[in-house]
C-alpha cells in the first residue's frame, strides 16, 4: 500500500480508500439484519485493513454505522482515517444549509462511535446558499473539535475557490479536500439525474472538457479523491470492448446512462491492449491511469472480495508513462 498526508491530518492516509456503499454493509445495517450480516461486513473490513487501506469513505446514508461498530470491536479507530459526508439533498428540499450541516454531522459522529471526523464533505453543493455561510459552518466545526479536514463532493473547482477565497478574506480554515467523479472514462451524463433518492449535481472532472479542472487541481495542489473510478463497472474488464451489448446485462442504469459511448468502448479496448501486454487485469490498467496523473489523487473503491482489494491495491504498483495515460485517454 501506498499513503499519502495531507495538511491539517496528522495520518498516514492510503490512496487505496475503501467506499463503504457497498450489500454487505448495507446488509448488515438492515431493519432484519442478523448476526451473520455484521460478521460479513466486518470479514470485508477486517481484508480490506489488513491489506493496508485505512481510510474509509462513508456518507449520513451509507456505511457510518457498520464502520463505527467495526472500529469499536477492533480497537483501531486511531489508526483510520475517516472520511464521512453530509448535507445530500432528498426529494424535498436542498439541503446544503447551515442547520443540515450541523445536524448531518453530529448524527454522523454518533453513528462513527468518534468524537472527531478525520475529513468532513459536503455531499452535495447548492445553486442558491452564498458560500460564506458554507465556510463559516463548517469552520464552526472545526472550531469545536469535531473536523480535521473538510471539502465538498461534487462541487465544481470554481465554487471550490470562491469558498477559499471567502476563508481567506475571513480569516478561515479553506477547503483542503474535493470528491468529484474522475476516472478514465468519461462521464457522458449525470448517472443520477432524475432519480428522486439520491439526486442530481454530479460532478466530474474526467474527459476532454474537464481539462482545465484538472490543472486548477494541480495547480492549487488540492487532493481529490476520485469516486466511481472504474465508472461504476465500465472499465472493470465485465465485458469486452468488442461484446458492446453484454454492457446492458453487466451495468446497472447509472452506469449505462452515465459512461455508456463509443469513446468509452475505445478506452476499455485500449486497456484491454495494455492489460494483456502487461500481465495485468483490464480494472488494474483503469485504476493505475488514476494515480498516474500530475495531481494528487486518492482512489475511492468498493471491492466486494478479497481478490479485488489486492487487485486494486496492486495497481498502486503498475507504472505508466506520460504517453500510456494520453493514449488511454484517447489523447495519441
Amino acid at each position: 500500500m501506498k499513503y499519502g498526508r495531507i495538511k491539517g491530518l496528522d495520518k498516514d492516509i492510503s490512496r487505496l480508500v475503501f467506499g463503504t456503499a457497498t450489500p454487505k454493509l448495507f446488509a448488515a445495517v438492515a431493519p432484519d439484519a442478523a448476526k451473520q450480516d455484521e460478521a460479513a461486513a466486518f470479514e470485508l473490513l477486517d481484508m480490506a485493513y489488513a491489506a493496508g487501506i485505512n481510510t474509509f469513505d462513508c456518507a449520513a446514508h451509507y456505511g457510518e454505522e457498520i464502520t463505527g461498530r467495526w472500529m469499536e470491536s477492533r480497537g483501531n479507530r486511531d489508526k483510520c482515517v475517516v472520511i464521512t459526508k453530509g448535507a445530500h439533498p432528498n426529494q424535498w428540499r436542498d439541503r446544503v444549509t447551515d442547520y443540515d450541516i450541523l445536524s448531518d454531522a453530529h448524527d454522523s459522529l454518533k453513528k462513527l462511535k468518534t468524537d472527531k471526523i478525520d475529513i468532513y464533505m459536503l455531499h452535495r453543493d447548492s445553486h442558491v446558499v452564498p458560500v460564506g455561510i458554507i465556510v463559516e459552518t463548517l469552520n464552526r466545526l472545526y472550531d469545536e473539535g469535531k473536523i480535521s479536514v473538510f471539502g465538498g463532493s461534487n462541487w465544481t473547482h470554481e465554487r471550490i475557490e470562491a469558498a477559499n477565497e471567502y476563508a481567506a478574506k475571513h480569516n478561515l480554515i479553506p477547503f483542503s479536500v474535493s470528491s468529484p467523479n474522475f476516472g478514465l472514462a468519461e462521464q457522458v451524463a449525470d448517472p443520477w439525474v432524475g432519480d428522486a433518492k439520491f439526486a442530481d449535481g454530479c460532478v466530474t472532472i474526467s474527459g476532454p472538457e474537464n481539462k482545465l479542472a484538472r490543472e486548477w487541481y494541480e495547480k492549487n495542489k488540492i487532493p481529490v479523491f476520485a469516486y466511481s473510478g472504474l465508472a461504476r463497472g465500465f472499465m472493470a474488464g465485465l465485458f469486452k470492448s468488442s461484446e458492446p451489448e453484454m454492457a446492458k446485462e453487466k451495468l446497472d442504469g447509472p452506469g449505462m446512462l452515465g459512461y455508456f459511448c463509443e469513446n468509452n468502448l475505445e478506452r476499455l479496448r485500449r486497456c484491454e491492449q495494455l492489460a494483456e501486454k502487461k500481465g495485468v487485469s483490464v480494472a488494474q490498467i483503469a485504476m493505475a491511469w488514476i494515480y498516474n496523473q500530475p495531481f494528487e489523487v486518492y482512489a475511492l473503491s468498493s471491492p466486494v472480495t478479497k481478490n479485488q482489494i489486492e487487485e486494486n491495491t496492486a495497481a498502486l504498483d503498475i507504472d505508466l508513462t506520460p504517453d500510456e495515460v494520453q493514449w488511454l485517454d484517447l489523447l495519441k
